[in-house]
């Protein structure tokens, strides 16, 4: 039985596009691929705090090989870490927020994204150091893209892919639900495009 770690990050409730995206691609992994033992994260329902002063002063003892670091400092991490490294697939279903990740999924990869426990310096750059697995995300996004002027911009994508190469994951897919906010017309053509990708991306990722 595979494990899904779900990430559902909008604070909208039953009213989010992103969180009745995230129930359909579950059914839809659940039909392809049998029952899942599912890790749910709702990081609106139960926001996870900013990194402190605490929290930071134990990565850096850990990082620096010390033995004086405070594992209570660290413990939310390492569950968040835990979680993750517990996954077959990990789903993360968010709005986008003035162009990137919302600040609640911030908080949670600045929790996981740690030197010498998820990533190792190396003269090569970064290297990950957890097992590679499929990253889903579904992003609702409120605008449009495209190339004319009166567009938005996405920075969400490219970082999320990026940081979560960091740590290792490296087959990471986005699908971007637009112009959700101009009507059910939009929001209906953005579900369209969600069963397509369900049908023909997701598939092979997960062969």
């Amino acid at each position: 039985m595979a494990t899904l770690l779900h990430l559902n990050v909008s604070p909208r409730g039953d009213a989010s596009t992103s969180r009745r995206a995230g129930q359909l691609v579950r059914e839809r992994l659940a039909a392809s691929h049998g029952e899942l033992t599912v890790i749910e994260r709702d990081l609106a329902a139960q926001p996870l705090p900013p990194i402190d002063a605490a929290f930071t002063d134990a990565n850096m003892a850990v990082a620096a090989g010390r033995t004086d670091a405070d594992p209570a400092a660290l413990a939310l991490s390492e569950t968040l870490i835990a979680e993750l490294q517990a996954a077959d697939v990990v789903l993360i279903t968010s709005p986008m927020h003035n162009f990137t990740v919302p600040a609640s999924l911030k908080a949670w990869i600045d929790l996981v994204v740690r030197t010498d426990r998820t990533f190792a310096r190396t003269p090569q750059g970064k290297q990950g150091l957890l097992r590679d697995r499929p990253v889903l995300a579904v992003v609702s996004c409120g605008g449009r893209f495209s190339d004319d002027a009166a567009s938005q911009r996405d920075f969400f994508s490219p970082y999320l892919t990026y940081v979560l190469e960091t740590i290792g994951l490296k087959q990471v897919e986005i699908l971007r639900m637009e112009s959700t906010s101009r009507g059910p017309d939009h929001v209906a053509r953005a579900f369209d495009k969600l069963q397509s990708w369900c049908t023909t991306v997701v598939p092979v990722l997960l062969a």
